[in-house]
Protein backbone atom coordinates (compact mmCIF):
# COMPACT_ATOMS: atom_id res chain seq x y z
CA UNK A 1 0.00 0.00 0.00
CA UNK A 2 1.33 3.42 -0.97
CA UNK A 3 1.93 5.62 2.03
CA UNK A 4 1.15 9.29 1.50
CA UNK A 5 2.94 11.99 3.45
CA UNK A 6 0.62 14.94 3.71
CA UNK A 7 2.31 18.33 4.07
CA UNK A 8 0.62 21.25 5.77
CA UNK A 9 1.02 24.99 5.23
CA UNK A 10 2.24 25.55 8.80
CA UNK A 11 5.23 23.28 8.15
CA UNK A 12 6.52 25.57 5.39
CA UNK A 13 9.41 27.95 5.89
CA UNK A 14 9.10 30.76 3.32
CA UNK A 15 12.62 32.01 4.15
CA UNK A 16 14.05 28.61 3.27
CA UNK A 17 12.11 28.59 -0.02
CA UNK A 18 13.53 32.03 -0.82
CA UNK A 19 17.04 30.87 0.15
CA UNK A 20 16.70 27.82 -2.11
CA UNK A 21 15.95 29.95 -5.16
CA UNK A 22 18.99 32.15 -4.45
CA UNK A 23 21.51 29.30 -4.41
CA UNK A 24 23.74 28.21 -7.25
CA UNK A 25 21.68 25.59 -9.04
CA UNK A 26 18.46 26.72 -7.41
CA UNK A 27 17.87 29.79 -9.58
CA UNK A 28 15.55 27.86 -11.91
CA UNK A 29 13.74 25.54 -9.50
CA UNK A 30 10.57 27.61 -9.85
CA UNK A 31 10.59 26.63 -13.54
CA UNK A 32 10.56 22.90 -12.67
CA UNK A 33 7.58 21.21 -14.35
CA UNK A 34 7.92 18.06 -12.20
CA UNK A 35 8.40 15.87 -15.26
CA UNK A 36 10.55 13.39 -13.33
CA UNK A 37 13.40 13.26 -15.86
CA UNK A 38 15.96 13.96 -13.12
CA UNK A 39 14.64 11.08 -11.05
CA UNK A 40 14.45 8.75 -14.03
CA UNK A 41 18.06 9.39 -15.07
CA UNK A 42 19.48 9.27 -11.54
CA UNK A 43 21.43 6.02 -11.06
CA UNK A 44 20.81 5.95 -7.31
CA UNK A 45 17.25 7.31 -7.05
CA UNK A 46 15.89 3.89 -6.07
CA UNK A 47 17.88 4.19 -2.81
CA UNK A 48 16.72 7.72 -1.98
CA UNK A 49 13.99 8.62 0.47
CA UNK A 50 12.98 11.52 -1.80
CA UNK A 51 13.75 11.46 -5.51
CA UNK A 52 15.48 14.56 -6.95
CA UNK A 53 12.12 15.70 -8.40
CA UNK A 54 10.46 15.42 -4.98
CA UNK A 55 13.34 17.17 -3.25
CA UNK A 56 13.17 20.12 -5.68
CA UNK A 57 9.44 20.42 -5.04
CA UNK A 58 9.88 20.26 -1.25
CA UNK A 59 12.68 22.86 -1.35
CA UNK A 60 10.87 25.38 -3.53
CA UNK A 61 7.79 25.11 -1.30
CA UNK A 62 9.87 25.65 1.86
CA UNK A 63 9.75 22.28 3.61
CA UNK A 64 13.15 22.83 5.19
CA UNK A 65 13.08 20.00 7.73
CA UNK A 66 12.22 17.33 5.14
CA UNK A 67 14.82 18.61 2.67
CA UNK A 68 17.79 19.02 5.00
CA UNK A 69 17.18 15.73 6.85
CA UNK A 70 16.77 13.75 3.61
CA UNK A 71 19.24 10.95 2.79
CA UNK A 72 18.95 12.00 -0.86
CA UNK A 73 21.51 14.78 -0.34
CA UNK A 74 24.13 12.29 0.78
CA UNK A 75 23.40 9.67 -1.85
CA UNK A 76 23.74 11.98 -4.85
CA UNK A 77 26.59 10.57 -6.97
CA UNK A 78 27.30 13.95 -8.64
CA UNK A 79 27.10 12.30 -12.06
CA UNK A 80 25.22 15.28 -13.58
CA UNK A 81 22.73 13.05 -15.46
CA UNK A 82 19.87 15.07 -14.00
CA UNK A 83 21.38 18.36 -15.13
CA UNK A 84 22.18 17.14 -18.64
CA UNK A 85 18.66 15.82 -19.30
CA UNK A 86 16.60 18.51 -17.53
CA UNK A 87 14.30 20.21 -20.07
CA UNK A 88 14.21 23.39 -17.93
CA UNK A 89 18.00 23.64 -17.45
CA UNK A 90 17.85 23.22 -13.68
CA UNK A 91 21.30 22.57 -12.25
CA UNK A 92 20.15 19.84 -9.87
CA UNK A 93 23.63 18.61 -8.90
CA UNK A 94 24.79 22.12 -7.99
CA UNK A 95 21.61 22.59 -5.98
CA UNK A 96 22.30 19.33 -4.12
CA UNK A 97 25.73 20.71 -3.14
CA UNK A 98 24.10 23.89 -1.79
CA UNK A 99 21.66 21.80 0.24
CA UNK A 100 24.51 19.64 1.60
CA UNK A 101 26.40 22.74 2.70
CA UNK A 102 23.30 24.09 4.46
CA UNK A 103 22.63 20.75 6.16
CA UNK A 104 26.24 20.62 7.38
CA UNK A 105 26.11 24.23 8.57
CA UNK A 106 22.95 23.49 10.55
CA UNK A 107 24.24 20.07 11.63
CA UNK A 108 21.16 18.38 10.22
CA UNK A 109 22.57 15.21 8.77
CA UNK A 110 22.45 11.56 9.78
CA UNK A 111 24.77 10.96 12.71
CA UNK A 112 27.58 8.49 12.07
CA UNK A 113 26.90 8.68 8.34
CA UNK A 114 30.30 8.79 6.60
CA UNK A 115 29.57 11.06 3.63
CA UNK A 116 29.04 14.39 5.49
CA UNK A 117 31.96 13.60 7.81
CA UNK A 118 34.16 12.85 4.80
CA UNK A 119 33.12 16.11 3.13
CA UNK A 120 33.91 18.14 6.26
CA UNK A 121 37.31 16.52 6.78
CA UNK A 122 38.23 16.85 3.10
CA UNK A 123 37.37 20.56 3.14
CA UNK A 124 39.22 21.11 6.42
CA UNK A 125 42.41 19.44 5.08
CA UNK A 126 42.34 21.56 1.90
CA UNK A 127 41.95 24.72 3.97
CA UNK A 128 44.81 23.78 6.31
CA UNK A 129 47.33 22.24 3.95
CA UNK A 130 46.15 22.95 0.40
CA UNK A 131 45.95 19.23 -0.33
CA UNK A 132 44.42 16.12 1.17
CA UNK A 133 46.15 13.33 3.07
CA UNK A 134 43.99 10.25 2.48
CA UNK A 135 45.32 8.44 5.55
CA UNK A 136 44.28 11.19 7.93
CA UNK A 137 40.94 11.85 6.23
CA UNK A 138 40.03 8.14 6.26
CA UNK A 139 41.19 7.68 9.88
CA UNK A 140 39.20 10.68 11.11
CA UNK A 141 36.13 9.56 9.12
CA UNK A 142 36.26 6.06 10.62
CA UNK A 143 36.89 7.41 14.14
CA UNK A 144 33.88 9.72 13.88
CA UNK A 145 31.54 7.18 12.28
CA UNK A 146 32.52 3.58 13.06
CA UNK A 147 35.91 3.01 14.63
CA UNK A 148 35.47 -0.80 14.41
CA UNK A 149 35.79 -0.43 10.64
CA UNK A 150 39.08 1.41 11.16
CA UNK A 151 40.39 -1.61 13.02
CA UNK A 152 39.23 -3.84 10.15
CA UNK A 153 41.11 -1.69 7.60
CA UNK A 154 44.40 -1.59 9.54
CA UNK A 155 45.98 -4.50 7.61
CA UNK A 156 45.20 -2.93 4.25
CA UNK A 157 46.45 0.45 5.47
CA UNK A 158 49.77 -1.00 6.58
CA UNK A 159 50.26 -2.76 3.23
CA UNK A 160 49.56 0.50 1.39
CA UNK A 161 52.01 2.38 3.61
CA UNK A 162 54.74 -0.22 3.03
CA UNK A 163 54.37 0.18 -0.73
CA UNK A 164 54.38 3.98 -0.49
CA UNK A 165 50.72 4.36 -1.50
CA UNK A 166 49.69 6.02 1.75
CA UNK A 167 51.48 8.72 3.70
CA UNK A 168 51.07 9.20 7.42
CA UNK A 169 52.15 12.82 7.52
CA UNK A 170 50.28 15.60 5.69
CA UNK A 171 52.11 17.50 3.00
CA UNK A 172 51.54 21.18 2.53
CA UNK A 173 51.61 23.30 -0.60
CA UNK A 174 53.74 26.39 -0.99
CA UNK A 175 51.71 29.55 -0.67
CA UNK A 176 49.23 28.09 1.80
CA UNK A 177 48.41 31.54 3.22
CA UNK A 178 47.51 32.77 -0.29
CA UNK A 179 45.17 29.81 -0.76
CA UNK A 180 43.50 30.54 2.56
CA UNK A 181 43.05 34.19 1.57
CA UNK A 182 41.50 33.11 -1.76
CA UNK A 183 39.11 30.73 -0.02
CA UNK A 184 38.06 33.44 2.45
CA UNK A 185 37.58 35.94 -0.40
CA UNK A 186 35.48 33.44 -2.35
CA UNK A 187 33.31 32.81 0.72
CA UNK A 188 32.91 36.55 1.37
CA UNK A 189 32.02 37.12 -2.30
CA UNK A 190 29.39 34.36 -2.13
CA UNK A 191 27.87 35.85 1.04
CA UNK A 192 27.83 39.33 -0.53
CA UNK A 193 26.16 37.99 -3.69
CA UNK A 194 23.47 36.20 -1.66
CA UNK A 195 22.88 39.29 0.50
CA UNK A 196 22.39 41.48 -2.60
CA UNK A 197 19.65 39.28 -4.07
Amino acid sequence: MLQQNIKYEESRDPDFARWATEQTGGENIRRCIQCGTCSATCPVSSYMDHTPRQLIHLAREGFKKEVLSSFTLWLCASCYSCRVDCPKDIHVTDFMYALKRRAMAERVYPKRFPIPVLAQEFSRMVQWFGRVNETIVAAVMFLRTDWFKLLGQTGLGLKLMRTGRLSVFPESIRGRSELQRMLKAAEASKEKEVASR
